[in-house]
C-alpha cells in the first residue's frame, strides 16, 4: 500500500551504527514493526554510515529520543524525512541488499534467489539476524567451512537465534541433526516461527526440524536435555559470551564444536578467547569480517 510515510536518518561513522544496531537487538521493549537499518553512504566511504529509522506515521519525539538512545555517549544530531506516496517497507528494504556468504544467499522477498546458493528469505523488518550484519554472514561463512571439513554434527544448539537464520542454515548443511534454537526475546518465536514458514523449513522435536524455545543462555529444561551438542552456535555479544563460558562448556560434547560472534577484534576477542580457553577450548579457525571477530572453537576430548 502506498501511503505518506517518515524516515528518521542519522549518520555516524561505522563503527558507531554497528554498535547501536547491537543495541537495538538487545532492547526487550521495541515495537518491531518500526524497521530500522544501517548501511555504507557509498563504496567510496565505506566508513561513513547511516542509520535509518522507517515509520508508517511521523514519529514522535519520544520515537525520536528512543532512536537517540540506541548510541552510546553523545548521539548524532537525527534528520526527519518525509517519504509521500511510498511503501514505506519496500523502501526500508531497497538498502538491504541480498548477501552471499559462503554457501548462501540471503535476501528479502523483493529479490529473485541466487543460483548455485542455498537461499534464504528473510524480511529486513525484524530483529538481529538478517544477514545484513558482519557477525552474521561471518558464521554463515564459518559454518559452510565446517562442513567442507567433514565436520559431523547430530545436535545442534543456536543461542540467540534471532530470526532463526542460523539455525536454518545448520539445517540445510547437517539434515539429519536435531537443531535447538532459543532466544531470550519472546518476539522472536513469532519471527522464526515465520520465516521457516517462508524457507519451507519444518518445525518440530524431529531431525532435520527445529525446536524454538525462549530462554536466557542456557536456562531451559529442553536445551538441557538435548544436550551435549555437536555444534554450538552463539551470535550474541563479547560480555554475555564470557558469562556464558561454564554453560557452554557443559553443553558442547568433547572434541566438539563451538562458533561464537558478536565480539569485535581486539579486547573483546581477547577476553572472549581467555574465557574459553580456561574452561577447555582451543581455538579451530578465525574469520574476521570488518571490525568483528567469528571464532570457531573445539572442546578437548576427555583423556
Amino acid at each position: 500500500m502506498s501511503t505518506k510515510s517518515w524516515k528518521l536518518i542519522a549518520h555516524a561513522p561505522k563503527t558507531t551504527v554497528q554498535a547501536a544496531l547491537l543495541a537495538h537487538d538487545e532492547l526487550d521493549e521495541w515495537d518491531f514493526n518500526l524497521v530500522i537499518s544501517g548501511r555504507e553512504l557509498s563504496e567510496e566511504r565505506p566508513q561513513d554510515w547511516v542509520l535509518e529509522g522507517w515509520f508508517p506515521t511521523k514519529p514522535t519525539n519520544s520515537e525520536t529520543r528512543a532512536l537517540q538512545s540506541l548510541f552510546e555517549g553523545r548521539a548524532p544530531l537525527i534528520a526527519i524525512e518525509e517519504l509521500p506516496n511510498t511503501d514505506w517497507v519496500s523502501e526500508s528494504q531497497q538498502g538491504t541488499p541480498p548477501i552471499h556468504a559462503g554457501r548462501f544467499c540471503v535476501h528479502t522477498p523483493d529479490y529473485d534467489p541466487a543460483p548455485d546458493l542455498t537461499n534464504f528469505v528473510i524480511p529486513a523488518a525484524q530483529a538481529f539476524g538478517t544477514g545484513q550484519h558482519e557477525t552474521t554472514a561471518g558464521c554463515l561463512e564459518v559454518l559452510s567451512a565446517m562442513k567442507s571439513t567433514g565436520m559431523r554434527a547430530r545436535s545442534i544448539a543456536d543461542i540467540g537465534t534471532g530470526t532463526g537464520l542460523l539455525a536454518f542454515a545448520a539445517a540445510q548443511l547437517w539434515p539429519s541433526a536435531r537443531i535447538t534454537a532459543s532466544d531470550i526475546d519472546p518476539i522472536c518465536a513469532d519471527a522464526v516461527h515465520a520465516n521457516a514458514d517462508l524457507n519451507s523449513i519444518k518445525i518440530g522435536p524431529f531431525p532435520n526440524e527445529v525446536t524454538m524455545v525462549i530462554a536466557d543462555g542456557m536456562e531451559d529444561p529442553l536445551l538441557r536435555l538435548r544436550g551435549p551438542y555437536d555444534l554450538l552456535i552463539a551470535n550474541i555479544l563479547a560480555g554475555p559470551l564470557v558469562d556464558l563460558a561454564p554453560d557452554f562448556s557443559g553443553s558442547v560434547a568433547p572434541g566438539g564444536n563451538l562458533l561464537l560472534a558478536g565480539l569485535l577484534s581486539g579486547d573483546q576477542e581477547n577476553a572472549v578467547r581467555r574465557a574459553y580457553r580456561r574452561v577447555g577450548f582451543r581455538l579451530a579457525g578465525r574469520l574476521e569480517r570488518g571490525d568483528w571477530a567469528i571464532l570457531w572453537f573445539r572442546r578437548r576430548k576427555l583423556i
